[in-house]
Protein backbone atom coordinates (compact mmCIF):
# COMPACT_ATOMS: atom_id res chain seq x y z
CA UNK A 1 0.00 0.00 0.00
CA UNK A 2 1.35 3.29 -0.98
CA UNK A 3 1.50 5.31 1.96
CA UNK A 4 3.51 8.23 3.76
CA UNK A 5 4.72 7.87 7.72
CA UNK A 6 2.95 10.15 9.89
CA UNK A 7 6.13 12.38 10.79
CA UNK A 8 6.74 14.92 12.99
CA UNK A 9 4.39 17.25 13.11
CA UNK A 10 1.23 15.54 14.43
CA UNK A 11 -1.68 16.37 12.35
CA UNK A 12 -4.49 16.19 14.23
CA UNK A 13 -2.99 18.31 17.06
CA UNK A 14 -2.00 20.99 14.72
CA UNK A 15 -5.28 21.26 13.03
CA UNK A 16 -6.48 21.81 16.49
CA UNK A 17 -4.03 23.92 17.85
CA UNK A 18 -4.56 26.32 14.59
CA UNK A 19 -8.59 25.92 14.86
CA UNK A 20 -8.46 27.32 18.31
CA UNK A 21 -7.91 30.94 17.06
CA UNK A 22 -9.25 30.55 13.28
CA UNK A 23 -12.74 28.61 14.17
CA UNK A 24 -13.84 31.12 16.73
CA UNK A 25 -15.39 33.52 13.90
CA UNK A 26 -16.96 30.62 12.12
CA UNK A 27 -19.11 29.22 15.16
CA UNK A 28 -20.30 32.92 16.20
CA UNK A 29 -21.69 33.46 12.55
CA UNK A 30 -23.15 29.70 12.96
CA UNK A 31 -23.90 29.42 16.46
CA UNK A 32 -27.87 30.41 16.28
CA UNK A 33 -28.02 28.72 12.80
CA UNK A 34 -27.52 24.93 13.46
CA UNK A 35 -28.84 23.39 16.41
CA UNK A 36 -28.90 19.74 16.89
CA UNK A 37 -32.79 20.68 18.26
CA UNK A 38 -33.98 22.50 15.77
CA UNK A 39 -36.81 20.78 14.15
CA UNK A 40 -36.95 23.59 10.78
CA UNK A 41 -33.24 22.36 10.03
CA UNK A 42 -33.76 18.94 9.61
CA UNK A 43 -30.42 16.96 9.36
CA UNK A 44 -29.71 14.09 7.29
CA UNK A 45 -28.78 10.67 8.11
CA UNK A 46 -25.38 10.63 7.79
CA UNK A 47 -24.46 13.49 10.56
CA UNK A 48 -20.82 13.98 9.75
CA UNK A 49 -20.87 12.85 6.14
CA UNK A 50 -20.43 16.25 4.42
CA UNK A 51 -17.31 18.08 5.73
CA UNK A 52 -17.65 20.76 8.63
CA UNK A 53 -21.01 20.58 10.36
CA UNK A 54 -20.64 23.27 13.58
CA UNK A 55 -23.75 21.28 15.42
CA UNK A 56 -24.45 21.06 18.95
CA UNK A 57 -25.44 17.68 20.30
CA UNK A 58 -26.41 16.98 23.34
CA UNK A 59 -25.16 14.52 25.87
CA UNK A 60 -27.66 11.75 26.43
CA UNK A 61 -25.18 9.84 29.14
CA UNK A 62 -21.85 9.69 31.09
CA UNK A 63 -20.34 6.54 32.73
CA UNK A 64 -17.33 6.52 34.92
CA UNK A 65 -15.29 3.61 33.19
CA UNK A 66 -12.49 3.92 35.38
CA UNK A 67 -10.36 6.28 37.62
CA UNK A 68 -10.04 9.13 35.41
CA UNK A 69 -12.03 8.19 32.20
CA UNK A 70 -15.61 8.94 31.08
CA UNK A 71 -17.58 7.00 28.67
CA UNK A 72 -19.99 9.79 27.08
CA UNK A 73 -22.92 9.15 24.98
CA UNK A 74 -24.22 11.91 22.66
CA UNK A 75 -27.66 12.24 21.05
CA UNK A 76 -27.67 12.66 17.35
CA UNK A 77 -30.52 14.81 15.76
CA UNK A 78 -32.95 12.03 14.75
CA UNK A 79 -33.36 8.37 15.86
CA UNK A 80 -32.12 7.20 12.34
CA UNK A 81 -29.00 9.41 12.35
CA UNK A 82 -25.44 7.59 11.99
CA UNK A 83 -22.17 10.00 12.24
CA UNK A 84 -21.17 8.68 8.79
CA UNK A 85 -17.45 9.10 9.78
CA UNK A 86 -15.02 7.41 7.67
CA UNK A 87 -13.13 5.04 9.09
CA UNK A 88 -9.94 6.31 11.67
CA UNK A 89 -11.69 9.91 11.67
CA UNK A 90 -12.18 11.99 14.71
CA UNK A 91 -13.97 14.74 15.37
CA UNK A 92 -12.96 18.67 16.18
CA UNK A 93 -14.90 19.11 19.75
CA UNK A 94 -15.29 23.28 20.17
CA UNK A 95 -16.40 24.45 23.94
CA UNK A 96 -15.73 27.45 26.33
CA UNK A 97 -14.43 26.03 29.33
CA UNK A 98 -14.76 28.17 32.57
CA UNK A 99 -12.32 31.03 33.23
CA UNK A 100 -11.30 30.92 29.16
CA UNK A 101 -11.71 33.61 27.13
CA UNK A 102 -11.07 31.94 23.84
CA UNK A 103 -12.70 28.76 22.81
CA UNK A 104 -10.48 25.26 23.28
CA UNK A 105 -10.88 23.02 20.21
CA UNK A 106 -9.86 19.00 21.03
CA UNK A 107 -9.99 16.03 18.57
CA UNK A 108 -11.93 12.96 20.13
CA UNK A 109 -12.08 9.71 18.22
CA UNK A 110 -15.85 7.74 18.44
CA UNK A 111 -15.81 4.50 19.89
CA UNK A 112 -19.12 3.49 18.55
CA UNK A 113 -19.21 2.22 14.57
CA UNK A 114 -20.19 5.09 11.84
CA UNK A 115 -23.69 3.26 11.17
CA UNK A 116 -24.79 3.17 14.71
CA UNK A 117 -27.94 4.84 14.82
CA UNK A 118 -29.18 7.52 17.42
CA UNK A 119 -25.87 8.22 19.12
CA UNK A 120 -22.47 9.10 19.36
CA UNK A 121 -19.79 7.90 21.87
CA UNK A 122 -17.01 8.53 23.16
CA UNK A 123 -14.33 7.66 25.97
CA UNK A 124 -12.30 10.88 27.23
CA UNK A 125 -9.67 10.85 29.91
CA UNK A 126 -8.88 13.61 32.31
CA UNK A 127 -5.89 15.13 32.23
CA UNK A 128 -4.80 17.46 35.08
CA UNK A 129 -4.39 20.46 32.77
CA UNK A 130 -6.65 19.29 29.97
CA UNK A 131 -9.22 21.97 29.95
CA UNK A 132 -11.18 20.45 27.67
CA UNK A 133 -11.10 17.18 28.94
CA UNK A 134 -11.84 18.58 32.57
CA UNK A 135 -14.59 20.52 30.91
CA UNK A 136 -16.30 17.18 29.37
CA UNK A 137 -15.98 15.61 32.47
CA UNK A 138 -17.88 18.18 34.07
CA UNK A 139 -20.61 17.91 31.25
CA UNK A 140 -24.36 16.81 32.88
CA UNK A 141 -27.23 14.80 30.62
CA UNK A 142 -28.46 17.49 28.41
CA UNK A 143 -25.83 19.81 27.92
CA UNK A 144 -24.30 20.57 24.65
CA UNK A 145 -21.39 20.54 23.03
CA UNK A 146 -20.26 21.91 19.33
CA UNK A 147 -18.67 19.52 16.87
CA UNK A 148 -16.73 21.36 14.12
CA UNK A 149 -15.09 19.56 11.60
CA UNK A 150 -14.29 15.51 11.25
CA UNK A 151 -10.51 14.78 10.93
CA UNK A 152 -9.41 12.17 8.89
CA UNK A 153 -6.34 9.35 10.10
CA UNK A 154 -4.36 7.17 8.22
CA UNK A 155 -6.58 5.64 5.67
CA UNK A 156 -7.40 2.03 5.54
CA UNK A 157 -8.04 -0.42 2.40
CA UNK A 158 -7.64 -3.92 2.41
CA UNK A 159 -5.08 -5.21 0.90
CA UNK A 160 -5.34 -6.45 -2.93
CA UNK A 161 -3.26 -9.65 -2.59
CA UNK A 162 -4.61 -13.18 -2.65
CA UNK A 163 -2.76 -13.78 0.46
CA UNK A 164 -4.39 -12.94 3.95
CA UNK A 165 -2.41 -9.88 5.58
CA UNK A 166 -1.34 -9.44 9.28
CA UNK A 167 -1.88 -6.25 11.13
CA UNK A 168 -0.05 -4.62 14.22
CA UNK A 169 -1.78 -2.57 16.32
CA UNK A 170 -0.04 -1.08 18.97
CA UNK A 171 -1.83 1.91 21.64
CA UNK A 172 -0.63 3.40 24.95
CA UNK A 173 -3.20 4.70 27.43
CA UNK A 174 -5.95 6.46 25.53
CA UNK A 175 -4.26 6.19 22.61
CA UNK A 176 -6.41 3.34 22.19
CA UNK A 177 -9.97 4.80 20.87
CA UNK A 178 -9.02 5.00 17.26
CA UNK A 179 -7.02 1.74 17.50
CA UNK A 180 -10.24 0.23 18.41
CA UNK A 181 -12.41 2.19 15.66
CA UNK A 182 -10.20 1.31 13.22
CA UNK A 183 -10.30 -2.61 14.57
CA UNK A 184 -13.86 -2.80 14.54
CA UNK A 185 -14.20 -1.30 10.97
CA UNK A 186 -12.35 -4.48 9.61
CA UNK A 187 -13.66 -7.09 11.37
CA UNK A 188 -17.21 -5.76 10.00
CA UNK A 189 -15.97 -5.20 6.58
CA UNK A 190 -18.09 -8.69 5.27
CA UNK A 191 -15.77 -8.46 2.18
CA UNK A 192 -12.61 -8.79 4.09
CA UNK A 193 -13.01 -12.28 5.90
CA UNK A 194 -8.93 -12.92 6.06
CA UNK A 195 -7.17 -9.70 7.56
CA UNK A 196 -5.81 -10.89 11.11
CA UNK A 197 -4.62 -8.74 13.53
CA UNK A 198 -2.80 -8.52 17.23
CA UNK A 199 -3.09 -5.68 19.37
CA UNK A 200 -1.12 -4.70 21.69
CA UNK A 201 -1.72 -2.35 24.23
CA UNK A 202 0.37 -0.90 26.54
CA UNK A 203 -0.59 0.78 30.11
CA UNK A 204 0.67 2.30 33.68
CA UNK A 205 -1.40 0.03 35.43
CA UNK A 206 -4.41 -2.38 35.17
CA UNK A 207 -6.93 0.58 36.39
CA UNK A 208 -5.56 2.01 33.41
CA UNK A 209 -6.95 -0.31 30.58
CA UNK A 210 -9.64 0.53 28.60
CA UNK A 211 -12.52 -1.54 26.44
CA UNK A 212 -11.10 -4.58 28.14
CA UNK A 213 -14.72 -6.40 27.87
CA UNK A 214 -15.27 -5.41 23.99
CA UNK A 215 -11.63 -6.68 22.92
CA UNK A 216 -12.75 -9.72 24.88
CA UNK A 217 -16.37 -10.32 22.97
CA UNK A 218 -14.11 -9.68 19.87
CA UNK A 219 -12.16 -12.19 20.35
CA UNK A 220 -14.96 -14.19 21.18
CA UNK A 221 -16.38 -13.59 18.24
CA UNK A 222 -13.89 -13.71 15.52
CA UNK A 223 -11.19 -16.86 16.55
CA UNK A 224 -8.41 -16.87 14.71
CA UNK A 225 -8.52 -13.43 13.39
CA UNK A 226 -7.99 -11.02 16.78
CA UNK A 227 -6.01 -11.15 19.98
CA UNK A 228 -5.18 -8.78 22.04
CA UNK A 229 -2.05 -8.72 24.85
CA UNK A 230 -1.96 -5.94 27.43
CA UNK A 231 1.47 -4.93 28.89
CA UNK A 232 0.98 -3.38 32.04
CA UNK A 233 4.22 -1.21 34.09
CA UNK A 234 2.70 -2.51 37.65
CA UNK A 235 0.83 -5.61 37.16
CA UNK A 236 -1.51 -6.11 40.17
CA UNK A 237 -0.95 -10.16 39.60
CA UNK A 238 1.43 -11.96 37.78
CA UNK A 239 0.62 -15.20 36.29
CA UNK A 240 -2.29 -13.52 33.30
CA UNK A 241 -1.77 -15.10 30.01
CA UNK A 242 -2.96 -11.78 28.19
CA UNK A 243 -1.59 -9.09 30.71
CA UNK A 244 2.78 -9.19 30.37
CA UNK A 245 4.58 -6.83 32.58
CA UNK A 246 6.69 -3.91 31.57
CA UNK A 247 6.44 -1.84 28.34
CA UNK A 248 5.93 -2.27 24.41
CA UNK A 249 9.37 -2.96 23.66
CA UNK A 250 11.53 -4.44 20.91
CA UNK A 251 11.83 -7.81 22.29
CA UNK A 252 7.71 -8.17 23.03
CA UNK A 253 6.76 -7.48 19.36
CA UNK A 254 9.37 -9.60 17.89
CA UNK A 255 7.90 -12.11 20.12
CA UNK A 256 4.01 -11.99 19.57
CA UNK A 257 4.61 -11.11 15.83
CA UNK A 258 6.05 -13.20 13.66
CA UNK A 259 8.60 -12.04 10.68
CA UNK A 260 6.57 -13.73 8.56
CA UNK A 261 3.50 -11.72 9.69
CA UNK A 262 5.22 -8.38 10.15
CA UNK A 263 3.02 -6.23 7.32
CA UNK A 264 1.16 -2.73 7.96
CA UNK A 265 1.56 -1.75 11.51
CA UNK A 266 -0.42 1.13 13.23
CA UNK A 267 0.50 2.85 16.44
CA UNK A 268 -1.15 5.09 18.89
CA UNK A 269 -0.20 6.61 22.09
CA UNK A 270 2.09 9.02 24.11
CA UNK A 271 4.88 11.07 22.17
CA UNK A 272 7.57 8.89 23.37
CA UNK A 273 6.10 5.47 22.70
CA UNK A 274 5.30 6.25 19.55
CA UNK A 275 8.40 7.81 18.98
CA UNK A 276 10.55 4.66 20.02
CA UNK A 277 8.54 2.78 18.00
CA UNK A 278 8.76 4.84 14.39
CA UNK A 279 11.66 6.95 15.18
CA UNK A 280 12.00 9.87 16.86
CA UNK A 281 13.50 13.48 15.42
CA UNK A 282 16.60 12.58 14.03
CA UNK A 283 16.31 8.70 14.53
CA UNK A 284 18.68 6.80 12.48
CA UNK A 285 17.80 3.60 12.89
CA UNK A 286 13.94 4.47 12.56
CA UNK A 287 12.81 3.14 15.36
CA UNK A 288 11.92 -0.60 16.36
CA UNK A 289 9.17 -1.51 14.19
CA UNK A 290 11.79 -0.64 11.39
CA UNK A 291 14.35 -2.73 13.27
CA UNK A 292 11.59 -5.36 13.23
CA UNK A 293 11.63 -5.54 9.32
CA UNK A 294 8.44 -3.45 8.97
CA UNK A 295 8.35 -1.09 6.18
CA UNK A 296 8.90 2.71 6.60
CA UNK A 297 5.84 2.67 4.35
CA UNK A 298 3.50 0.24 6.30
CA UNK A 299 4.07 2.06 9.47
CA UNK A 300 1.29 4.87 10.30
CA UNK A 301 0.40 7.18 13.16
CA UNK A 302 -2.97 8.49 14.56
Amino acid sequence: MSSTLFTRIRPRTAVATLATGGIALCIFTRLMITDAHAASHPTPPKVFGGGPSFIALPLESAEQVNHDTKRLRFKLPTPDSVSGLPLTSSLLTVSWPKGSWTPVARPYTPISTSDEPGHIDFLVKKYPNGKQSTHLHALQPGDTLRFAVPLKGPQWKPSPSSSPEHITLVAGGAGITPVYQLLQGILADKGDLTTTMTLVYGVNTEKDTLLRDEFRALEKQHPGRFRAVYTVTAPEQDGQQEIRKGRVTKELLDELVPASQRGRAYVCGPPSMEASLTGGRGASDGGILQQLGYRKVDIFRF
